[in-house]
């Protein structure tokens, strides 16, 4: 099956037709300014003024672009002046650019990940074979602002038992260009439905509008933000075949040397080679997890796709790396194992039991590793046995040119906090590295936590796939980590559990310390308690949460990483664990809090943000990371979830502050002035555990 979409990571404004493994062609959007400015490739990230809508089976896809914008960091895109749009049948695909400034556009033809496969002039159009399938692409007139093209495909007839015929497969492989060469079958398609494009597309577009997912009232788009952008996040790997989602398309680490960049030509389009690409794909562990849950309200196939290619980039010992890559990675190394978290509750949206028993082996040797033998020890054993620490095995560091420039020389303590997902957390300080044992001298409090949950959730998964005994192990496992926690962890005038030093409890706190609520690892007394510390303006709660740190700690104020802003995946994290404890209307208000700040940010920026600032909530960090619609997706389950812990649930009431007088938020539009919007919320369309759902919650 021929795979299309815009699968490499600096091709915003470009398609890429993969017949299989390491075989396939480009086709990409060039601009050039009235000055003689060439856009294309990875300018196009810095210029986008919208991500629009994609359907997840490619039916319509639509992005938007400032051409007056600069392609650099500093870019601030303010108008839409380039509309692409494409849409794809069962074997063609139709291609529309539409802008509104003056330049030349182009169509260029390249082989994305340096594939072997090349297009050839034929008449009226290209042609290329690449894996025994034909691909033929027919181009539209030029009408000055616009550039249009139709792509069909078929599987390449045998060739002919005569010496012509078998050197005219030779031409179309690898000869010259030949523009006399008789059209084949799939160029015939394609120019058959270049006359219908305009129509083909505008029909997609409404069909799509249609029948899309989408949310309104208070809650409007919501369910668009979560879908849009995990949608334009799915790449390939060129290599296997199969699709991903990294942790945004600026995190596809270089590949060492240079290449030659394309040619292009002016007109409708030229064949020229790929430019310089980075490295073929890169995974990072917990984000591909949490990528999986946010795809699954656009589609279900497409999540548990993400899912096992996260789990398929761990190394022979089970290990799940911090990140990987065709070229290197971090075997010294993982991320928070939140995998099997990610499946249960996938399973329970999207049942799947050969994809959840295809899920197992990887979790099952990934829980594993982290208390694998190593000298007599586990792998990541903390102070008090029974605990965990964070840590980097020192002797499977790569080589220094297969790292990125900022990890080479980093010191095993930095390594053990890029573990941690938590790179820079001010708690990390406070532990020594212990060079002998290759762990932060400490019991971490979110370790434990993470590694509570994941072997609750193997347990669960178990009994689904049919070994209750091994889930009672599990089971049996988990209870003396939790006794063990309870015990040495737990700190009653704190009403926190805190890290354990060799000097004693740890003074510094974190938005990770809540996570043993998640985990089930609090009594109700507990919880309770560590919802009071949540709940204190002073400390963490405020207009804009969850800080990673409380306001009173001296670090806060730097706003650097994880030294005081706010990141989705603890947002998430904590609201999962206020959910599984009943603390309903604390949940409703940082699930909301969280999706208005996102969407506030987004309607002002067109972004989709790494952090946030605790202090103004505006966005921070890369401008388009995988993993910033997690602040949407809580606020999403407020109105259906698949809990692990409590069933499926639907709606509940919008907290009071969302609405104040006369229907405006009590959240502050970081944009200036308050948000006006009405004081009931809808979904309408999303399908849970195959079934639509429309759910309607009220003040």
């Amino acid at each position: 099956m021929m795979r299309v979409g815009a699968f490499e990571a600096r091709r915003w404004a470009g398609l890429v037709f993969a017949a299989g493994p390491g075989e396939g062609i480009g086709l990409r959007l060039v601009f050039t300014t009235p000055d003689g400015r060439r856009r294309e490739l990875e300018d196009w990230y810095w210029m986008v003024s919208r991500v629009g809508p994609h359907a997840p089976d490619g039916s319509y896809a639509r992005m938007e672009f400032d051409l007056a914008a600069e392609p650099s960091p500093a870019s601030r895109p303010s108008e839409t002046t380039l509309v692409l749009e494409w849409s794809r049948r069962e074997d063609a695909v139709a291609l529309r650019a539409v802008a509104r400034a003056p330049g030349r556009m182009e169509l260029v033809g390249d082989n994305p990940w340096g594939w072997k496969a090349r297009w050839e002039e034929a008449s009226g159009g290209w042609r290329a074979a690449p894996g025994g399938v034909e691909i033929a692409a027919a181009f539209g007139p030029r009408a000055g602002d616009t550039v249009a093209a139709v792509v069909a495909w078929k599987p390449e007839e045998a060739p002919s038992r005569s010496a012509a015929g078998t050197a005219g497969r030779d031409r179309l492989r690898r000869g010259p260009a030949n523009a006399n060469r008789p059209a084949s079958a799939a160029l015939a398609r394609a120019q058959r439905l270049l006359p219908g494009l305009d129509r083909w597309i505008d029909d997609a577009r409404a069909d799509w509008d249609r029948r899309r997912p989408r949310s309104s009232g208070a809650a409007e788009g919501l369910v668009e933000a979560v879908a849009d952008s995990l949608m334009w996040t799915v790449l390939l790997q060129p290599d296997t075949g199969r699709l991903y989602t990294p942790a945004g398309r600026r995190w596809i680490f270089p590949k060492p040397g240079k290449g030659a960049p394309g040619e292009s030509r002016s007109g409708e389009g030229s064949t020229g080679d790929s430019a310089p690409a980075p490295d073929d794909w890169t995974i990072f562990g917990w984000d591909s997890f949490f990528n999986a849950l946010a795809l699954a309200t656009a589609s279900g196939r497409l999540a548990w796709d993400a899912l096992l290619a996260g789990l398929a980039s761990r190394y022979p010992n089970g290990n799940v790396p911090n990140w990987r890559s065709r070229l290197a990675g971090t075997p010294d190394r993982s991320q928070p194992p939140v995998g099997s978290f990610a499946a249960l509750k996938l399973h329970l949206a999207h049942p799947d039991e050969d994809a959840l028993a295809a899920a197992w082996p990887g979790l099952r040797a990934w829980s594993d590793w982290w208390v694998a033998d190593k000298r007599g020890r586990p792998r990541r054993e903390g102070l008090t046995p029974g605990l965990l620490a964070w840590g980097s095995d020192s002797a499977l560091v790569p080589g220094p040119e297969q790292l990125p420039e900022w990890e080479v020389g980093a010191s095993g303590h930095q390594r053990a906090a890029w573990e941690s997902g938590q790179d820079d957390l001010p708690l990390w300080e406070d532990a020594e590295w212990d060079p002998r044992r290759e762990v932060l001298a400490m019991s971490a409090v979110d370790l434990c936590s993470y590694r509570a949950l994941d072997l609750e959730c193997l347990s669960r998964i178990s009994r689904i796939l049919g070994d209750p005994s091994g889930a009672r192990r599990l089971e049996a496992e988990r209870r003396r980590l939790v006794a063990t926690m309870n015990e040495v962890l737990w700190c009653d005038a704190a009403g926190l559990y805190l890290d354990e030093l060799p000097a004693g409890r740890s003074t510094r706190v974190a938005a990770s310390n809540f996570l043993p609520l998640i985990a089930g690892v609090p009594s109700a007394r507990q919880a309770r308690r560590m919802v009071g510390v949540l709940r204190d303006p002073a400390r963490f709660w405020g207009e804009w949460v969850l800080p990673t740190i409380p306001r009173d700690d001296s670090a806060f104020d730097d706003q650097q990483y994880w030294r005081g802003s706010i990141w989705p995946p603890m947002n998430y994290l904590v609201l999962q664990g206020l959910r599984r404890y009943g603390f309903d209307e604390v949940a409703s208000e940082l699930a909301w809090r969280g999706a208005l700040m996102f969407l506030a940010d987004r309607r002002r920026t067109g972004f989709c943000r790494e952090n946030f600032d605790a202090r103004s909530g505006r966005g921070r960090g890369h401008r388009f990371q995988s993993w910033g619609p997690l602040f949407a997706l809580g606020a999403i389950e407020e109105f259906v979830d698949a809990c692990p812990w409590r069933g499926l649930r639907t709606g509940s009431r919008l907290p009071a502050f969302v609405a104040r007088n006369g229907g405006r938020f009590a959240t502050t539009d970081p944009g200036g002035g308050d948000t006006q919007a009405p004081t009931w919320a809808r979904i309408d369309g999303l399908r849970l555990a195959g079934r639509a759902r429309s759910v309607q919650l009220s003040r």
